[in-house]
Formats: structure tokens, C-alpha cells, sequence
């Protein structure tokens, strides 16, 4: 079959090599000028690093799978890390019972049912019922309504806004339990990464892809998907006509009803009804430290970011990088903002959870930006997905919103990538 992947993500590239493994014609367009989607790097003052930052955790058996046959299983590494919790003016250690039962800000009886609720999530395999509910009537259930009001509330509201009552507790236990169960021991957590970063897996899949006759196309938009009665024919993509008896498209969900004109109304309608977040997703290069953990949650009136991530405090760089993420709509006020706007409140969000940080400590800032970072997912939400084989003979379609109840993450986007390419007809 003549098969044609849309996007090389993690995903698209998954599905191309697969495809190709399998004896299929491959073309592989990305929109971009190099592979990797999220994954992909960029030199950060002569730093390849991700643009939007990525971990592997020990339940990723994808992942692990695909770097064994792609030879590069000896490139996985992994780091003790810890996350902190910024309120009340301090840092608290966060993620263990020890740390718990320190904490300042919740009662004694909060304590032991929120202990008790994450310990038994991380134990829990079925998640129908989650899938019945919001994250707040499952963590107010468990833990108590003094729980989620002092972790869970002012988190969920800067990523989420507006629909922050409705993410599915199921979403979040997946979060949960895939950290949760990345550890050494009760009392060590320990997250992975792979040597040289994620470009080292993007990489491997593309030589291995190209190896086997498969043509990767960069800066290469898709524009169109062809059809005739009923059934795929190509896509029309950077000016050029590919012909395809099979299209996989792995962009974002909410792109396709532009891209597939000839789709059912009631498709493009699903597809446009799913809501998503977007991120600006701020790089700090630091002369030192702000914290010893890998990722600092942050409940505070004054910050309005949920947090950010140590990236050093996991992967060895040559210098001190911190991520900063901003959730939000793109029809925020904020996503209008200039690079230097973020760069600017971000530092100083990260001074105040740090005093001794000083204007000479930053030395280089940049932005990522994405519209389609976060899909939303409410209780039920596989019921409103549309099927990944379209009513369109031959186009499979296929985002992060298929992960559900898993989130965002590589190993996921290999799984359904291979999937997709498996159901194309010999």
C-alpha cells in the first residue's frame, strides 16, 4: 500500500516506521523543518535540548521497547528526583509519606486520607468508575474537600480555566500513578531520560524509517487530504500531490475538519468540540539553582503559574535550565504577550520562590508556543471521541486525545502510532 503519515512527532514517526517495517510505501510529511513535534530540539546556547520538556518514568515499557530494537536500549538513564511544593512563602519537600506528614498547610486527618488516596491509586488498576467523575469530586471524596482546596484547586484553575471543574479523575489517577510508581523505594523517586535527550530516539526512528525506503518530507504543510467517493486518494501537501491508498494523521484533532473537507459534518463537529489548552512554555538558562527538586508545584496569590520544572535537577546540561509553562486558552489576554514579556514575569516568579536569586543569574531566556498543548479531558471523554478510523475509507486520524486516560508522553505516541500503521490492509 501506498500510505502516508501526517506529522513526525513521536507519533507519526512511529506509525511511519511500523508502516514501513510491515512492507508498506512511506512518506512521512512534517509541517516543521526537522522531526519530533514536542520532542524535538533546539540549540539553547549551544545546549540540544527539547523545546517542551520531556521524562520517561518506569511504566514506560513502550518506549523502552522501541530503543531496544532500535539499538539504542543502553541510552536510557536514570536520576534520583524530587518534587516540592512552593506555599506560604517556603518550599516543601513533596512525594513522600516523611514529607507528608511534615507538611505545614493541611490538618492531621487530611493528611492520612489524601496518604491514603494516592498510596491506593498507585494500586488501582480499573479505572471505569474515575471515568464517571471530576478530579474534584474525586479527590473530595478520598481526601476531603480541605485537600483539594489547598493542593488540587489553584493548580487545576491555571491550567485548565474555565474547565477546571471538568477533567476527569481518571485523566489525572494516570498522572498520578505513572510518577507514583517511578521509584527506587518508598522514600526515592526516580524519573528517566535518555542520553543526548529525546533526539537521540527521534534520530534512531528516522534513520531506521529511512532505511527501510521511507521518505521523510520536512517543511512540508499538509493542506488537504484527497477524496473520491468516499475514499482516500492523497493529500496535497507543501504544493505537491502525494497519491496514498492509506493516510494517517496524527496532527492535532481540532485541525482535521480543515484539512479533510469531505468529512461528514457530524465528524468535523466532534473533532472541532474537543476542547484544548494551549501552553507558552518559557526556557530559563540560570548561573545556579532555584531549587533541589525536578518539579516545584506552586499554590500562591501571586504567582500565576502552577509550577515549573528543574530540568538539570535530571539530565546533566552545562548549565542550570528551568522550564516555566503558562496553560492557557489562546484567547487569554497573556498569549498575545512578546517572548520577552514571559521571560521577564517568569525570572521573577523564580525569584520569589528563590530570594537569593539575583538579575545577573539569568543568563538566557527563549519561548516555545504551541495552540493545541493540552487536550481537555472531561468524565466520559472517550464517548465523545470520534472513531480513529474515519468514515472515510483509508484515513485513520489519531492525537494525544487518544492517549486518554493516559497523558502526553512518547511511549503513549509510539503505542497508537503502531497501532494505526498495523490496521492498514497489506
Amino acid at each position: 500500500m501506498r500510505v502516508l503519515v501526517l506529522g513526525a512527532g513521536a507519533m507519526g514517526l512511529a506509525a511511519a516506521l511500523r508502516a514501513a517495517q510491515l512492507g508498506h510505501e512511506v512518506d512521512l510529511v512534517e509541517a516543521d523543518a526537522k522531526a519530533g513535534g514536542m520532542a524535538a530540539h533546539f540549540d539553547f546556547a549551544g545546549i540540544s535540548i527539547e523545546r517542551f520538556y520531556h521524562f520517561v518514568c518506569k511504566s514506560d515499557a513502550t518506549t523502552f521497547g522501541l530503543m531496544e530494537e532500535l539499538g539504542i536500549g543502553d541510552k536510557m538513564r536514570w536520576t534520583p528526583t524530587s518534587m516540592g511544593y512552593y506555599m506560604g512563602g517556603a518550599v516543601h519537600d513533596w512525594g513522600t509519606p516523611l514529607s507528608l506528614l511534615k507538611f505545614p498547610h493541611l490538618d492531621w486527618i487530611s493528611k492520612f486520607r489524601y496518604g491514603l488516596q494516592m498510596f491506593l491509586s498507585t494500586k488501582r488498576t480499573d479505572w471505569t468508575d474515575l471515568d464517571k467523575i471530576t478530579v474534584r469530586e474525586w479527590v473530595e471524596r478520598g481526601a476531603g474537600k480541605r485537600a483539594y482546596d489547598v493542593l488540587w484547586r489553584k493548580l487545576l484553575e491555571l491550567k485548565f480555566f474555565e474547565f477546571a471543574d471538568d477533567v476527569s479523575a481518571a485523566w489525572i489517577w494516570t498522572r498520578v500513578k505513572r510518577v507514583g510508581t517511578s521509584r527506587k523505594s518508598m522514600m526515592q523517586e526516580e524519573l528517566g531520560y535518555i542520553e543526548g535527550g529525546s533526539e537521540t530516539l527521534v534520530k534512531a526512528m528516522v534513520s531506521a524509517f529511512t532505511a527501510l525506503g521511507g521518505r521523510l518530507h520536512l517543511a512540508t504543510p499538509v493542506q488537504q487530504v484527497l477524496t473520491e467517493n468516499g475514499k482516500v486518494t492523497g493529500v496535497l501537501a507543501g504544493g505537491q500531490t502525494f497519491p496514498a491508498d492509506a493516510v494517517i494523521s496524527t496532527v492535532p484533532a481540532p485541525l482535521v475538519p480543515s484539512l479533510v473537507p469531505d468529512l461528514p459534518d457530524t465528524s468535523k463537529a466532534a473533532y472541532s468540540a474537543i476542547p484544548n489548552i494551549g501552553v507558552v512554555c518559557v526556557m530559563l538558562r540560570l548561573k545556579r539553582q532555584v531549587s533541589k527538586h525536578f518539579w516545584v508545584n506552586i499554590v500562591d496569590p501571586a504567582i500565576d503559574i502552577p509550577g515549573f520544572i528543574e530540568f538539570s535537577n535530571l539530565r546533566p546540561v552545562d548549565a542550570h535550565i528551568v522550564y516555566v509553562p503558562y496553560y492557557m486558552p489562546v484567547t487569554h489576554q497573556k498569549w498575545a504577550w512578546a517572548d520577552e514579556q514571559f521571560v521577564t514575569e517568569a525570572f521573577g516568579y523564580l525569584r520569589r520562590v528563590n530570594p537569593a536569586l539575583t538579575e545577573a543569574d539569568l543568563l538566557d531566556g527563549t519561548v516555545g508556543r504551541l495552540k493545541y498543548a493540552q487536550p481537555v479531558c472531561g468524565p466520559r471523554f472517550l464517548e465523545t471521541l470520534p472513531a480513529i478510523q474515519t468514515p472515510i475509507a483509508g484515513l485513520q486520524a489519531a492525537d494525544t486525545c487518544y492517549y486518554y486516560p493516559e497523558d502526553r508522553g512518547i511511549s503513549e505516541s509510539v503505542r497508537i502510532g503502531r497501532i494505526m500503521a498495523e490496521a492498514v490492509p497489506a
